[in-house]
């Protein structure tokens, strides 16, 4: 799917008239707030008191699930209780949770959800597989919740994606780490893309993405901390949302790459890179149909470099 050339942003930042649908289309809900996991590892406490914060914060449409694992479910509600009331959720508008979960902590989870329904709701679990054969108990264990199953992505993942369509499962791929070694390759997450889109299996994505556009980053926030190449959010994202609209992976390939803000223009009703175009409801549909959500252990980065591209 292409069209005309996309006149440049200036200054070398993603241009922008307002705040429109696809943009809107494209960020909300698409960070899962994951303080609690590495390189952040902050305490719970803090997490808590920061997610409910971002939830009322001016940024909040971008904010998606809070993310954490089983074993600190009853912690996680034991920090709720210690939040001031204007920062509790309430039973009109419980948290949603995303929880990294097995198959045998089924029961877990619904005892949690029985209990803090009005506050806090389990509606998606995060867990792993590497065979095919596995994904027959995990949607049986899992059933009733919106489940994304981590796969490896070294070799093709095209059998485990198909396998995740048939049961009824989501996929969720790995796109960094605190090592460099823990990056697949563009060539390695195009393929995940691809397979995602050609089986219509929705995914989401972990680790890596703190920041809109690829580029070298720090690993971890450590002072001397190395530095490696990272993926940024809207390459990961867009480059779905092409590949759904139409365009082949070859076309797609230097978008997983792209580092030039300036390649990227985003009007009220449209994104466009170099010389494609997206409308703001094919936006929409990916993220309704395909591209669900990254995790990310911080909210303020990726806010943070979006307004610095001027895109909040």
């Amino acid at each position: 799917m292409s069209g005309p050339r996309i006149d440049r942003a200036q200054d070398g930042v993603v241009h922008r008239s307002g705040r429109g649908t696809a943009l809107s289309a494209l960020l909300d809900g698409l960070v899962d707030y994951a303080g609690l996991f590495p390189p952040a590892a902050l305490p719970m406490a803090e997490v808590v008191a920061r997610h409910a914060t971002y939830a009322r914060g001016s940024d909040r449409a971008l904010l998606g699930r809070f993310v954490l694992p089983t074993a600190r479910l009853d912690e996680c509600a034991a920090a709720v209780d210690a939040l001031p009331p204007a920062l509790a959720p309430t039973g009109g508008a419980p948290w949603r949770l995303s929880v990294l979960a097995a198959v045998d902590d089924a029961p877990t989870l619904a005892v949690f959800n029985a209990r803090e329904r009005r506050r806090l709701v389990i509606d998606t679990v995060e867990t792993r597989a590497d065979a095919v054969a596995a994904m027959t108990d995990i949607a049986a264990a899992l059933d009733g919740y919106t489940t994304y199953v981590e796969i490896p992505v070294r070799e093709d993942p095209a059998p485990l994606v198909a396998a995740l369509g048939a049961h009824g499962l989501r996929a969720k791929v790995r796109t960094g780490g605190v090592t460099a070694d823990a990056f697949p390759s563009p060539a390695e997450v195009l393929r995940f893309l691809d397979a995602c889109v050609r089986g219509g299996v929705p995914f989401k994505a972990t680790a890596g993405l703190h920041h809109p556009l690829r580029g070298e980053y720090a690993l971890t926030y450590a002072a001397d901390a190395p530095r490696g190449t990272m993926y940024g959010f809207l390459n990961i994202f867009l480059a779905a949302a092409f590949l759904e609209a139409g365009l082949a992976p070859n076309q797609v390939a230097p978008l997983l790459e792209e580092r030039d803000a300036s390649a990227i223009v985003v009007r009220p009703e449209s994104i466009g890179w170099r010389t494609h175009l997206l409308s703001g409801d094919a936006i929409a549909r990916t993220r309704a149909r395909l591209a669900g959500s990254f995790g990310s252990c911080s909210f303020e980065e990726p806010v943070q470099d979006l307004t610095s591209l001027r895109l909040r």
